[in-house]
Order: C-alpha cells, then structure tokens, then sequence
C-alpha cells in the first residue's frame, strides 16, 4: 500500500469481510435517503394526494429515523445482535422499495416510509459503533470511506430514478396548460433537497390533480433500486454464517478467532450492570465525569447541528435562490447545483480517506469549520455571482464532507464514542421538521 502502513494495513485484511459489510450497509442508507426528493411528484400521482399530504411521508421517514438510531443502541452488544440488526434493516430497506409502488394511498406510503426510516437509523448507528469497535484508534479512515458510501448510495438513487420520471402531468385529465411541463419540472427541482416545510410553501403554488388516470412509471425505479441493494442483507448474511452464528455453520471458521478473548471480556464487562431495555446506557461511566467530558459532547453535538443541518438544507436552498433575482438563473442551470453540489461532498469524502490518514482529525476538523464559515461569508458578500455561487458551491461541499466523520473520530479517542451517533439523527430530524 502506498499511503497507509503496514500495521493499518494488517488490521483491514484482519476484518476485511466485516468492514466491506459496514461499507456496504451503508451504501443501502445513502440510497434510502436520496431517493424521495426526486420521485415525490410521482408518488403524489400514484397515491393521488395533494402537496399537504404527501408532506407526511418526509416527516414518518425523518421521525422513524431519529428514533431508529436511538433503536440501533439496544443491538449494539454483541456480534450476533449487531449482525442480525443489520441484516433485517438492509433487508427491510429492498423490501420497501419493492413495495412502495403498491402503496396506493398516501397513509400507506408514510408507514413504508417509516419502516424504511427505522432501518436507515439502525444501519447509521450500529455501522458507526461497530467500526469504531473494529479498529479504535485507527478507525478515522475506515470511517471516511463509510461515510463515502453514503454519498454515493445518494448519487446513484437519483439516477436510477431519472429516466422513469414523468414529464408532463402524471395524473391526466381536463385541459393541460402548454407551459405544464415546465412548471412540472421547476416544481420537481425546487422540492430537491427539501422537507415537509418547502412542500406546504410551493404547494401554494401549483394546483396538480388528484383525480384522473395515473401515468407514472417509476415503479420500475423503485424496483431496480430494490434489486440494487439485494446484494447488501446476501453479504451480511453471508458474515453471520461466517462468524458461526447459525447453529447450520458451526464447521465454518471464525473470522475473529485471534480476538475471542478479548471480545469475550469486553462483552463482560458490558453486560455486567447494563440489564434491563436502557441497559445500554451505563450511568456509571458519567459519574465523576469532568467539565471538559460533558463540554465536548456539547460542542460535537452543536457541530453536528449545523453542519448536518446545511448539508440536508442546502441543495434546495440554492436552487430557489438561484432562479430568484437578482441571479434569474435558467431552471435547468439552477438544478444543476444540486448535482455539483452532491457530487463535491463524494468527492471531499473520498480525498478525505488520505487526508484522515497523513493529518490529525483536530486538523482535519479545524481546517472544514474554518473553511465553511469563510465560503458561507463569500456567498453572502458575493451573493449577486453567478460564477461564484457555483464555485462556492462546490467548494462548501468539499468542506463540509468529512465533518462528522472527523467529529466522531476525534471523540472516540477523547471520550465515550457512544452517545454521538445517536445525536446526529436528532439533530436531523429537528433539521427537517
């Protein structure tokens, strides 16, 4: 290897299996996540609801994920549990995808959206705790290509989905205004990114119909994407059945043989005192805690609160902004920030797997806050620039990328790692809703 050492080296072909898995899993959450903004007009078609109603499948999807990431701690201690956690969550995600086109009827298509929320919030938490268990020290490049994955989960949802969007009206029926299509596809770029709020905004707006014969093929995207991620519970299970954790593999070796003990004594030490449904919250780890302990959960969560705020916000920001004066972009032009902007946090996260290996992640993280804050100022003092919106654009997300990841990295060799995980998908959810 030409940029990692061999003792880092050694660790990764010790857990390759179990760490390809935690990458993979997470590839299925960054699919998840992207793929209800481009597709909401045509779920709103099939299950014939109005702008108002739809909202509700992004708040069951944001409120189940908080909570499932909450949820992914009860599973977190022992191998078996994680594993199994993971496997349902990646095999419930392929599952709703493939039921979401028979959901007819918006109620329906919020309860899938939950469950697929609740799984997205296990696969978050229990990914992160079970890296951060593998390699402890060593974990901050292992945790930026996690966190990679995800970025390019939500680069290839949108693109599955894209051809299989409806052009025109998806529900036909009266007199369509020449211009329909165009509205139709403004509309759809302006909902990139977005929550419930910006929907109940722009639904005063657009008039579209309820009632009529339903046009839409995106069905066939939800399928794809459900076959897509089909390889992802096969490789979980395959680990389970690896790890001899089915009574049918008992003849087959354990990835892990060289570190049962120390796992054994570890799983001791946790259970012991962590009984009952919150016995994963050890209140005896805080006591006698100092200022400082309890300073950098504050601050973590804090960083986490806005940066995780301005990467779910951002994307349909910008577009309203850049077709409102004074820039006026072209729709098409306007959408195509949202693009380089997702494109740049892949890319930020990919450099980042070298960068968390040749610096510091104090570094690391100090040198993205500052460079956030300052590209934020320049857009705001350049706010009438075409080309700098761009640019800033694409450079705030290469800042922004590697923020949690870094953030969780530098807790886990400071204090308890735990807590932060769960955290981030609070600060979420209160992002959204």
């Amino acid at each position: 290897m030409m940029f990692v050492d061999d003792r880092v080296w050694a660790l990764f072909k010790r857990n390759w299996q179990h760490t390809l898995t935690y990458w993979s899993v997470f590839f299925s959450f960054g699919l998840c996540i992207a793929f209800l903004g481009p597709t909401i007009l045509d779920l709103r078609c099939q299950t014939q609801s109005t702008l108002q109603e739809i909202t509700w499948v992004f708040f069951a999807q944001q409120l189940f994920l908080m909570l499932g990431s909450a949820l992914g701690g009860l599973f977190k201690k022992t191998l078996r549990c994680s594993l199994s956690a993971l496997f349902v969550s990646s095999l419930v995600i392929s599952m709703v995808f493939a039921i979401i086109p028979l959901c007819h009827h918006v109620l329906m298509l919020a309860v899938a959206m939950a469950i697929s929320g609740t799984a997205m919030g296990v696969i978050d938490t229990i990914a992160n705790l079970q890296l951060v268990t593998l390699y402890q020290k060593d974990s901050a490049v292992f945790l930026q290509v996690l966190h990679f994955f995800i970025g390019l989960g939500a680069l290839v949802s949108p693109l599955v989905a894209d051809p299989f969007l409806s052009e025109g009206s998806c529900v036909l029926g009266g007199n369509m205004t020449a211009n329909f299509s165009t509205d139709l596809h403004h509309l759809r770029s302006s909902l990139a990114g977005k929550g419930p709020t910006t929907l109940h905004n722009v639904s005063e707006h657009y008039h579209l119909r309820t009632e009529g014969i339903i046009t839409t093929n995106v069905s066939y995207a939800f399928w794809i994407m459900a076959l897509i991620n089909l390889p992802v519970p096969v490789a979980v299970y395959v680990l389970m059945y690896r790890e001899r954790l089915f009574p049918c593999s008992n003849h087959s070796p354990r990835l892990l043989d060289k570190e049962k003990n120390s796992q054994k004594n570890q799983q001791d030490h946790n259970i012991q005192g962590h009984g009952g449904l919150f016995g994963c919250c050890n209140y005896g780890d805080v006591k006698d805690r100092p200022a400082s302990y309890f300073l950098l959960y504050i601050l973590g969560g804090a960083v986490l609160f806005i940066t995780d705020g301005i990467i779910g916000s951002y994307t349909g920001f910008v577009y309203t902004y850049a077709v409102s004066p004074p820039l006026s972009l072209p729709h098409k032009m306007a959408g195509c920030l949202t693009s380089v902007f997702w494109a740049s946090v892949t890319a930020g996260r990919l450099a980042s797997i070298y960068l968390s290996y040749r610096y510091t992640q104090q570094r690391l993280i100090s040198v993205s806050l500052v460079g956030v804050i300052v590209v934020q100022c320049l857009l705001l003092i350049l706010y009438s620039s075409r080309v700098f919106l761009f640019m800033g654009t694409c450079v705030l997300g290469l800042f922004i990328s590697s923020v949690f990841p870094c953030m969780v990295a530098l807790t886990e060799d400071m204090v308890n790692y735990k807590v932060l995980v769960q955290e981030r998908w609070c600060c979420s959810f209160s992002r959204d809703s």
